[in-house]
């Protein structure tokens, strides 16, 4: 069976796996069952990134949610009726905590009975097997995955399956929303509920679909990555009039969204994570009037504060570059603080939108360059540390210095980071022995060493003198025997001048000594090294020289 918790862990972000950590906590305190469903389980079965933390509960969220608010977490909406909690986690995570419930229809598109039940029944009352999959986040059975279903068999065939005949008859919403999976995901729908949509369709269900369940469409469609082909499925399918009838004949703005979602594909890989609810929904109605956007927003059934977002971009918008192409943002430092207190969604729009390339350029170099300059200062902090500057208010004052410098594009390299601290902050780098002189009196030294060396080789000593007639005398015990010259030849082979040794021989008493046989001859450098000895049996080769000419 596939470890689905390792595969769960190693596919979150560390934010979500806090999240996760931090259920389990107060799961185990209030004794209550939690399971994590629907899109994450989905996703990470898919290998999709997952977005959302959905987590349903077998009890009452309202305390899980106090609770998470005490950690940092922010609750976006809540519906006591039907014990749901939309919240954004502390880490800056989406996600949602609701009651396992079931809906009980006592006719066939009537308003349904809420009864709170067990996660088995929860699963089998949702809208698609796709989406009815959970995961066990409970110490007796962590990592068993619920698929009462069969919902994996259909990601495998990679099929959008409605779990009821009357799917479509009890909630509209669920024609816009099968579109939207199979787009998301690109994924056929089965044929079955194929078949319960034209119903659906010909009984003109699509004119019962609520306003807040549009919102929410809408909501969720301005997260996905491919939202252009979810509006061309819904007008294929005719859907785009259930929206807003104007917007049938104006059509979306997909230019608009194209542009979006490349600077949202940017964003993405800088590490950011962009909500972009208000640009997404203003090139979905982009098309449209003034007045004709206002209605369909209200219609939508979207708070008051989404639609005053909405209608108010563009002029938010223009705000933003008329002070970035302004003298109060000409420094990168004023432009940076500026920046900072800017919406993020309001900077994509920018992107995608402004002409004002001056403003385009800091917004681009706030996000990718600036932004990373300063996530990095905790090591410049480090670095100042290390050459040894205490922490106090110079610290911070040399830090700022450093990362204005840093803002203008210095000191991008660990070398020059160091030479600049230490600039800033006074500190001159301690004196080292000049490598130089070092290094000549090495090679100094290492020549003298060879020199004498060298000499020692060539010029033996006294020792080695005394020992030469030795070596002298025994040597020509190793050559082959020649036969002793007789008469005057051996008369003259038996002085030690013609000889050519370095010590005297024994003489006659006859012979008289003479100057050059007393004194000993020092072999020399420019002295020719002795023949070889000829091998045995090998003549030497005669030479022929040539008579020199008379003058």
């Amino acid at each position: 069976m596939p470890d689905y918790i390792y595969f769960l862990e190693s596919r979150l972000s560390a934010e979500q796996r806090a999240v996760v950590l931090r259920m389990q906590e107060l799961a185990a305190e209030a004794v209550a069952n939690v399971y994590l469903v629907g899109g994450a389980i989905r996703d990470l079965i898919c290998g999709s990134p997952i977005r959302d933390l959905d987590f349903a509960i077998e009890g009452n969220p309202t305390r899980f949610a106090r609770e998470l608010e005490k950690g940092g977490a922010r609750i976006v909406s809540e519906d006591d009726h039907l014990r749901h909690v939309e919240m954004i986690f502390s880490g800056d995570v989406d996600g949602s905590i609701a009651a396992a419930r079931d809906n009980v229809y006592h006719r066939p598109g009537t308003r349904p009975e809420y009864r709170w039940s067990t996660i088995m029944e929860d699963l089998r009352r949702r809208d698609f097997s796709i989406n009815s999959i959970a995961l066990s986040l409970n110490p007796a059975s962590r990592g068993l995955l619920l698929d009462p279903t069969n919902g994996l068999a259909d990601l495998e065939k990679r099929e959008v399956r409605a779990l009821s005949i009357h799917s479509f008859t009890n909630q509209p919403i669920r024609l816009l929303r099968v579109h939207r999976y199979a787009a998301r995901m690109d994924f056929k729908i089965e044929s079955r509920t194929q078949e319960w949509f034209d119903l659906a369709m010909e009984r003109a269900l699509q004119e019962q679909i609520p306003p807040e369940g549009v919102a929410e469409e809408i909501r969720q469609l301005a997260r996905d990555d491919r939202p252009a082909a979810t509006l061309k499925r819904w007008e294929n399918a005719n859907l785009i009039s259930a929206i807003h009838p104007q917007l049938a004949r104006r059509h979306p703005d997909y230019d608009a969204l194209a542009r979006l979602m490349r600077v949202r594909e940017n964003l993405m890989a800088a590490g950011l994570r962009p909500r972009l609810f208000a640009p997404a929904t203003a090139a979905f109605l982009g098309r449209l009037k003034p007045r004709e956007e206002s209605a369909a927003l209200h219609r939508m059934g979207f708070r008051s504060a989404e639609i005053d977002h909405v209608l108010h971009l563009d002029v938010d918008a223009q705000k933003v570059v008329k002070i970035l192409s302004g003298r109060k943002t000409a420094a990168p430092v004023d432009a940076l603080t500026f920046l900072e207190k800017a919406p993020l969604d309001v900077l994509a729009y920018i992107l995608a939108e402004s002409s004002n390339s001056k403003a385009v350029s800091k917004v681009k170099n706030f996000l990718f360059k600036w932004k990373p300059i300063k996530n990095n200062l905790p090591t410049a902090m480090s670095e100042l540390e290390t050459i040894g500057m205490p922490r106090g208010p110079k610290f911070d004052k040399v830090i700022q210095q450093f990362f204005e410098k840093q803002l203008e594009g210095k000191a991008r390299l660990p070398e020059d980071r160091i030479k600049l601290l230490r600039k800033l902050s006074g500190i001159k780098e301690p004196k080292k022995a000049p490598e130089k002189e070092v290094k000549s009196k090495e090679k100094k030294k290492h020549a003298a060493d060879h020199f004498a060396k060298t000499r020692a080789g060539k010029q033996p000593s006294s020792s080695a003198k005394a020992a030469a007639p030795a070596a002298d005398h025994t040597a020509p015990a190793a050559k082959p025997p020649v036969p002793p010259p007789s008469g005057k030849k051996a008369a003259a082979a038996a002085s030690p001048a013609s000889a050519g040794l370095g010590t005297i021989a024994p003489a006659s008493k006859s012979a008289a000594p003479t100057k050059s046989a007393a004194m000993p001859v020092a072999p020399t450098h420019s002295a020719k090294p002795a023949p070889k000895p000829r091998p045995p049996g090998r003549k030497r080769k005669s030479v022929s020289k040539k008579p020199k000419k008379r003058r």
